[in-house]
């Protein structure tokens, strides 16, 4: 893979959330490692783990801009999408508050009832349609940063300059 080797410069705390979420955890990390080795279709990553975890590793890995795509074709063959790694170093640029830092790797590793709570919280205000990060910040009671943190870690949404977007349309 040495015809690329770019580096994901990351500006904003928020940034490494997906990154973090991706790397705990031992399956997203095999994944990773495959793809940087070569181009790889999803078929082939679902031979070594299963579909659901690979589809959830795909989702966080393109929401971090880890992973490129492109289709692969051949004779007489349907058509696939296959990925690879779109960086091999990594640097990070940015200044924050360490409670803000200190958020950003709570968001990134916890898995406690808080945090579930505050999900199904900005879940809830983006099924009534508002999409406004700091008016859900507002709502829920917490820092907008902390808002696009969750945003990150979680699946279905991701950030697009002060509003929540859905992904793939899903809820």
């Amino acid at each position: 893979m040495t015809d690329h080797p770019k580096t994901k410069i990351v500006s904003d705390p928020v940034e490494l959330v997906p990154l973090l979420v991706t790397f705990n955890n031992s399956a997203y990390k095999v994944v990773y490692e495959l793809l940087a080795k070569s181009w790889v279709t999803e078929e082939e990553l679902c031979e070594t783990h299963d579909r659901e975890c690979i589809n959830h590793c795909l989702k966080m890995l393109k929401k971090g801009n880890l992973i490129e795509e492109q289709w692969r074709t051949g004779a007489g063959k349907k058509p696939e999408k296959e990925y690879r790694v779109n960086y091999l170093k990594f640097r990070a640029n940015f200044q924050c508050s360490m409670e803000d830092l200190v958020s950003m790797l709570y968001i990134s590793t916890s898995n406690d009832e808080t945090l579930r709570d505050l999900s199904d919280k900005i879940q809830s205000e983006v099924d009534a349609g508002n999409t406004s990060i700091g008016e859900i910040a507002r709502k829920v009671g917490v820092k907008p940063i902390y808002v696009k943190g969750i945003a990150k870690r979680l699946p279905q949404f991701d950030v697009r300059g002060q509003g929540l977007i859905l992904l793939n349309g899903e809820k």
